[in-house]
């Protein structure tokens, strides 16, 4: 064999031993699969969160239709036509305030009491409200344990048509909600409340309640503000649903 050939045969024979050399991942083992991933900042398959409709019951309508009436210094929202959508919370999410402790800001109500605004009674009859005095009141509702909360709804009266001030719903950790504060909602357009220019607006009370995104915000305790209604001074509570998911 001349040594031109035999040159050739050693990287031939050299070449071939390279392309079948055990644990080469090219040969000797398969390629994984690409991992199924939903969320892109994660490494592992995440099962994607499912949305459900709210669970919310409605009391019967005492009264129908949007009042023509515009009360005076007022910043109503623009009327809705039709039934409000569903609103879509995480799976599981459930009524947490129900039966929980309530404090008001006006520890002896004119009418009622603080119970009665997470005793499930929330149709607009004689009995089923409290009725706290004039000026800007809270209720304080205690969810006795931390919550992601998705959903917070209120009814102050609806028994008639009228526009309560100065909604404010706040959520925090502090049962004196001096730290941690969590505003949902304020639609107190000129500061009279002392708590901070609202962007939210005014609104007509109706059967379905005023429904408010919390957006997931972890909290204990809940508590909405209001400052009388063009019926009246007093402020009054017929029931608050609060909708969330324990904190692990």
């Amino acid at each position: 064999m001349t040594p031109h050939c035999f040159r050739f045969c050693i990287s031939f024979l050299t070449a071939i031993a390279f392309l079948v050399l055990p644990g080469d991942p090219a040969i000797s083992q398969e390629t994984p699969p690409s991992p199924v991933v939903d969320d892109p900042a994660s490494s592992v398959n995440v099962e994607p969160t499912r949305l459900e409709p709210l669970p919310l019951r409605l009391p019967k309508p005492a009264f129908k239709g949007t009042p023509k009436h515009v009360p005076p210094n007022s910043n109503l929202e623009k009327p809705r036509k039709g039934k409000r959508p569903p609103h879509f919370a995480p799976k599981g999410t459930a009524n947490i305030s129900a039966g929980k402790k309530v404090i008001c800001s006006d520890d002896d109500p004119i009418i009622g009491e603080a119970a009665l605004i997470t005793d499930g009674d929330k149709e607009a009859s004689e009995g089923s409200y409290v009725e706290l005095g004039p000026g800007l009141q809270y209720a304080q509702i205690d969810l006795d344990g931390r919550y992601a909360i998705h959903a917070v709804v209120v009814w102050h009266y609806h028994g008639s048509a009228r526009v309560y001030h100065d909604v404010i719903v706040q959520v925090s950790d502090d049962k004196n909600f001096t730290t941690g504060v969590t505003t949902l909602y304020n639609n107190d357009h000129d500061t009279s409340s002392g708590l901070g220019l609202g962007r939210d607006k005014e609104y007509w009370d109706t059967y379905e309640g005023r429904l408010i995104d919390a957006k997931g915000v972890v909290g204990r305790y809940v508590r909405l503000y209001s400052n009388g209604s063009t019926s009246d001074d007093q402020n009054h509570y017929t029931e608050v649903e609060v909708f969330g998911l324990p904190v692990k």
